[in-house]
């Protein structure tokens, strides 16, 4: 693939799906913020023909240039009416996720929909985004709906992984650039313990010292953002319960919510922990998912 549809910009699949159409028009003013490129990619992977006396041959070229041409008018349509001036347009033949995926290794963010053509209506988000939201190296932003206009806050979730720094970073970076407010959200669950079951357990830490040093450890995993973004208005929100319940909560009326992955090696990838899978999938809001991989950390 030509790196310079990738290297470098904004990059939004676009399959004619009104999220999609959306998502194009959240990241071409991503584009303009950031003074970034814009590419809009459509992925088309060849269609057979059926037949029920054996094996389905591929279509014809001329059938696949004509689908290539058409979706490419398509895309040409929706850039012309986005607010950005570096617009390209590309059509892939490949997997929709293959191709975001492969596009991640040099995009600044990925942009999708939270549901594409194919999605089943009862459903809040479609397998691309959630596979490229899964495996891609450099931030993704799924979009559901456009923020309220009023909206100028961003949360961002921690827990002290190596994900959750690249997503405070990531998040200090998205307030300082659009002058939001940033609420961190630092959710934790005090242990059950039953003395009576494991009678040699030791007893229980008092509630008020868990509290105070899930406070004292959220303040400092802090500190070295707030030093490098002095711009950036800081609220921190430590709440007992769960961390996926507490970021719906908190990012009900905000701009954007942000989360890390989860890695598991180099054979399996970044996969999304559970409180991200939750976010994602729940969240009314754009998410922005971020992983501990250094071409996602750097990305700006």
């Amino acid at each position: 693939m030509d790196d310079n549809l990738w290297a470098g910009r904004i990059v939004v699949g676009v399959d004619g799906s009104p999220e999609s159409r959306t998502a194009a028009l959240w990241a071409a003013g991503e584009a303009a913020d950031r003074g970034r490129g814009l590419t809009l990619v459509h992925a088309v992977l060849p269609p057979v023909g059926s037949s029920s006396f054996g094996p389905s041959m591929p279509v014809g070229l001329n059938i696949m240039a004509e689908i290539r041409e058409g979706a490419l008018a398509e895309l040409d349509e929706i850039a012309a009416t986005l607010p950005a001036s570096d617009i390209r347009t590309h059509i892939a033949v490949g997997s929709p996720s293959g191709v975001l995926i492969g596009a991640s290794q040099q995009a600044t963010m990925v942009v999708v929909g939270s549901r594409g053509q194919g999605g089943f209506k009862g459903l809040l988000l479609g397998s691309v985004s959630t596979q490229v939201a899964t495996h891609s190296l450099s931030p993704v932003i799924v979009i559901r709906s456009l923020p309220d206009p009023g909206a100028k806050t961003v949360v961002v979730g921690m827990d002290g992984s190596p994900g959750s720094s690249a997503a405070i970073d990531f998040a200090f970076d998205m307030a300082s650039r659009h002058g939001w407010r940033l609420i961190a959200v630092h959710a934790w669950e005090v242990p059950a313990y039953d003395l009576l079951v494991v009678p040699n357990a030791s007893a229980p830490t008092a509630l008020p010292d868990v509290a105070d040093d899930e406070a004292r450890l959220t303040a400092e995993a802090l500190t070295g953002f707030q030093a490098d973004y002095p711009d950036v208005v800081v609220e921190q929100v430590l709440v007992r319960g769960a961390a996926k319940n507490a970021l719906l909560e908190a990012s009900s009326d905000a701009s954007l919510v942000v989360v890390g992955t989860r890695g598991h090696g180099q054979v399996m990838g970044a996969v999304l922990g559970s409180v991200s899978h939750g976010v994602l999938h729940q969240a009314r809001v754009p998410v922005a998912i971020v992983s501990g991989h250094p071409s996602a950390m750097s990305a700006a």
